[in-house]
Formats: C-alpha cells, structure tokens, sequence
C-alpha cells in the first residue's frame, strides 16, 4: 500500500482495537499453550489431561458462545465502545483468577468467564473499524487488526516458556487492564451515534432466526468459518496426539505448534486481506484460501514418520491457508446493516468459535472407534464441504455502502 493509503489507515481506533486483539488472543490461546503443564500440576494423568483438557476447552468456547450473544446485543443497543471497555474488563479480571486456581472444577468455571468476555473483543473492533473508514479501505484496517491481533499467540508462547503457568496468566490479566486506559481516547462511531432514533429497532438478536433473509445470511456466514476452528480446535490444539498418531520423529508441543500456527494466521490474514483488496472482491479471495487450506489439511495427514520441524511446516502452512479469519469478519460485518451488525459480528465469530464444541466432542466420540487419524479425517470433510457449500451461496461485499439499517 501506498504510505498515504498507510496513513489513512492505522488511525487511533485501529492501532488501540488491533492492540486489543492481541491481548484477545493471549488470554484465549493461553490454555492451549500451558494445558499439559497446568494439568499436570493440578494432579492429572496423561488421559485426564486429554479429557480435562476437551472439557475446559469446551466451556471455554462456551462462554464465548454466550458471550457473543451478549456483547452483540450490547454494541447494537448502547454501542461499539460500551463492549470494548466491559469486555475486557470480566476477561482480564478472569485470567487474573485463573493464576489461583487449586483444582480443575475452578479452571473450568474461570476459562468458561473468561470465554464470556474475550467474546466482546473482535466483533465489536471490526465493527467500530468498518464504520469509520472508508469503503476502500476497511478491508486493510480489518487486515491490520487480525494481522497484528493473531501475534498474540507468539506473546502467549513466549511468556508461558519463560514463566510459570499461574504467572502468565496475571500477565495476561494486566496487560488487558493497561490497554483498557488506551480506550478513553477512541471515540464512538458515527454511523452508530447518527441511527439512536428510538424508531429504529436495534441488537434484535432473535430477528437472524424469525427473518428468512437474515437468516439465511447469517447461517452462511458462520459456516463458511468452521474449517479455521477445525484446524486449530483438532488439529493443532491435539497436535501432542496427532504427533504420536503419525509416528513424528522427535517432541512435539502443543504450545510450539500452536505459535507456529498463529504466526502462519498472521501471514495469512495480511495476504488473504491484500489479495480481496486487489481483487476487489472478498469472496474470491475467500475461495483462493479455503481451497488452499484444504490441500495443507491433505498434506498434514500425510507426515506419517516425517520429523518435528517437517510437523511444524505443516502446522504454519494449515495457519497461512487458514488465515482468512479477518477476511471472514469483514465479510459478516458487511452482510448486515448498522442497526444489527455489531451484533453479527461478535456473534458469528464466537459461534465459529464455539462450532469447536460439537466439532471437537464428534472428533472424541468418534476417537474411540476410528483413531484419531481416521475420526480428524471423517470430521474435517464434514466440516468443508459444508462451508464449501455455504460460501458458494454468500454474495459478493466489496463495494457495499455500509450505511444503511435493516429493516
């Protein structure tokens, strides 16, 4: 891009919001990275941690869930700013509390809260974003947001190698009170401020299930986002497991491959974001990269015996090709008008997020009978086709006016 075009670009708000993300990402990955140690000092045995492990995930993309509900609602009724200050607010004060935690029932009711309010982060900054830069530019400060935001992860890696697990999770707890001083200083956005009439009906959550067109657009929506979670939730989040499965030669962590992936999804999400740009069209960028993203889900499967760095390429490349998370926010927040569209766009990234539960509890149940191998395999292709299906139906956003209400 063009240094003016730069300048148009990281603004305050997207500068503070991408900042956000970052620490959205830290607290959310954080389990991930420091499962198997946290796990085993609570007491857990190598199958424990792997349950435990499924459970605590699971409520935590739970809360997220629920989460998304309410802070979509909230952004759309009293506004985008409103859910960036109380959102980090429960989530940094949770992971806080995570550091003194004593026994697993205690770790799965603070990751579950904290699920709750690392909901609010995304949609509501994507939101704010799209609506106070101009069409032709939204798509980089998205970009921008989610580029920045998925490096987290790498932060999440490297504190927890040079820390105790309980110490980064304060961390986490207080750089999210330090970013929350920052936002004093975003301002509200207007296309918000200038729809309050008390005429419109806004945040109608239940409207994207009575109304056959939001409806549709919203299932859409989420579907076409369910293979990213699909990789990081099975594939990466199990890659100890999926490790052994394919006889790697060498250790693998789930920490490592986790930070490998997320580099890989910041790459992504900057390519992915440049190329609709370019293109001028989000869903053919989206097309490009989900078939891309498929073909590094192929190659995973087939590392039988291939060495730890051979397993770590293929986890950054599964991140590279899955780093159309940005691109798929944008593509949500422009489906829907301002009266509803923070709350699909915190909603339908929470429920792709927590599409993790039913795609990780098939992937158990179908464990047992099929290997992890061939039960990965058998969800991954569900998962696919559907949003293969899905995003060939969801039209085209690149040139929408985004100032306009549903009616």
């Amino acid at each position: 891009m063009a240094i003016s075009v730069w300048r148009q670009v990281l603004t305050l708000p997207v500068i503070v919001i991408a900042m956000g993300y970052f620490v959205d990402i830290y607290d959310l990955i954080l389990f991930g990275v420091v499962r198997v140690e946290s796990l085993s000092e609570l007491g857990l045995d190598k199958e424990g941690i792997t349950l435990w492990g499924s459970y605590i995930l699971n409520a935590q993309m739970a809360g997220m869930l629920i989460g998304g509900i309410l802070w979509g609602i909230l952004g759309d009724k009293k506004g985008r700013l409103s859910v960036l200050f109380a959102s980090i607010i429960l989530y940094s004060v949770a992971n806080l509390l995570n550091a003194f935690v004593t026994n697993v029932e205690q770790y799965t009711i603070l990751r579950f809260i904290a699920g709750i309010g690392l909901a609010g982060e995304l949609g509501a900054g994507v939101t704010l974003v799209a609506e106070i830069l101009p069409k032709e530019l939204r798509g980089y400060g998205v970009m921008t947001i989610a580029a920045f935001g998925v490096l987290g992860v790498v932060a999440a890696k490297g504190v927890a190698g040079y820390f105790e697990w309980r110490n980064a999770y304060i961390i986490g707890g207080v750089l999210g009170f330090m970013l929350l001083a920052l936002r004093f200083r975003v301002r509200e956005s207007a296309m918000f401020e200038h729809n309050l009439s008390d005429d419109i009906k806004r945040g109608q959550f239940f409207a994207l299930f009575t109304h056959k067109k939001l409806f549709t657009k919203y299932i859409k929506a989420i579907v076409i986002g369910m293979p990213l979670w699909y990789v990081v939730g099975i594939l990466v989040m199990f890659s100890p497991e999926f490790a052994t499965a394919l006889s790697i030669q060498g250790e693998v962590t789930a920490g490592s491959a986790l930070m490998y992936t997320y580099i890989g999804l910041s790459v992504g999400d900057l390519a992915s974001g440049y190329l609709s740009q370019q293109m001028r069209s989000r869903k053919k960028a989206y097309t490009i990269f989900m078939a891309l993203s498929l073909l590094s889900v192929i190659y995973y499967f087939t590392l039988q015996g291939a060495s730890a760095d051979a397993f770590y390429i293929a986890v950054f490349l599964l991140g590279v090709f899955c780093g159309y998370w940005a691109l798929f926010i944008t593509m949500a927040a422009e489906q829907f008008g301002t009266n509803i569209r923070a709350t699909v766009a915190t909603t339908v990234p929470n429920f792709v997020r927590g599409s993790v539960v039913p795609i990780t509890s098939s992937f158990m149940l179908l464990k047992e009978s099929m290997g992890v191998l061939g039960a990965a395999a058998t969800v991954g292709s569900v998962v696919f086709v559907i949003a293969l299906v899905a995003l060939y139906y969801t039209r085209e956003t690149f040139h929408e006016d985004l100032d306009y209400i549903e009616a």
